[in-house]
């Protein structure tokens, strides 16, 4: 595809973390990014943000109108958005915590799979396009409990069973495992301790990283070769000669939380 004009990319659960990090990254790569959010504050230029509550069809369904109204395409869609809740990382078995936990499984993995609904037809119709899920080793080690390990494992499968459905259309799909985010709530944990944050930030990413890890992985013309698959964001950004913050290179935990699960070439309809 030939366009004169930014490309186009939808960033959900861009209100905060993660989702708000890959917004600026995109931007700062001269993106023009809409963000979705129950509640998101304006990203300033190159950035539209959208209220988006992902329990809602309706609203997601309008959501991608708008950007086909708006510009008439889309080419990158970075699933993000993840009921998260704060007894997640209680060390309780899962019983114990609270059933609200479930949640994640309807905006983490249901909402993924209807926003990628919704913007399939527009990167078909233009003859290509990213569909990018963020994900953890959460996929394939315990990690926060039964939900959270199921939501990270169903977007995984989801990236490779799209990727079958969009052969020959010139739309991929790829899964991130992204690594230990530095977000603004990590930051605060650290306020007054310098060191330790420091300490922390030499195994950690910024997420700003998996950002342009994701606008490096768009823009490869070799990108099929890696639709379908997962892959560590910290090992990709080799590939690309993509650093952190500060010219950091983060490492991949690949040899402590396990590596991703290959998928099979069997297809069966």
């Amino acid at each position: 595809m030939t366009h004169t004009e930014p490309p186009v990319a939808v960033v959900t659960g861009a209100s905060r973390g993660a989702g708000r990090g890959i917004a600026a990254a995109l931007i700062a790569d001269g993106w023009r990014v809409y963000l979705t959010g129950r509640t998101v504050s304006d990203p300033g230029d190159g950035g539209i943000a959208v209220p988006v509550d992902h329990r809602d069809d309706d609203a997601v369904a309008a959501l991608f109108e708008l950007v086909n109204d708006e510009q008439g395409r889309l080419d990158l869609l970075v699933n993000n958005a993840a009921a998260v809740h704060d007894a997640l990382v209680s060390p309780k078995p899962f019983w114990e915590k609270p059933l609200e936990l479930a949640e994640i499984l309807d905006v983490g993995l249901r909402s993924a799979y209807v926003a990628s609904w919704c913007a399939a037809p527009l990167m078909v119709r233009g003859g290509g396009g990213l569909i990018a899920f963020t994900s953890s080793p959460g996929s394939v080690c315990y990690m926060h409990g039964p939900a959270y390990g199921a939501q990270k494992a169903g977007v995984d499968k989801m990236a490779a069973d799209m990727a079958v459905d969009f052969r020959d259309t010139g739309v991929s799909t790829v899964s991130i495992w992204m690594g230990i985010l530095l977000t603004e709530r990590i930051r605060s944990a650290f306020d007054g301790h310098p060191e330790g944050l420091a300490e922390t930030a030499k195994h950690a990413e910024t997420p700003e990283f998996t950002g342009h890890v994701i606008n490096a992985l768009y823009r490869d013309p070799d990108i099929a070769q890696l639709s379908g698959h997962t892959v560590i964001g910290a090992e990709i950004a080799q590939r690309y000669g993509i650093t952190d913050e500060d010219g950091r290179q983060p490492p991949s935990h690949r040899d402590m939380m396990g590596a991703p699960r290959e998928p099979s070439s069997v297809i069966v309809r």
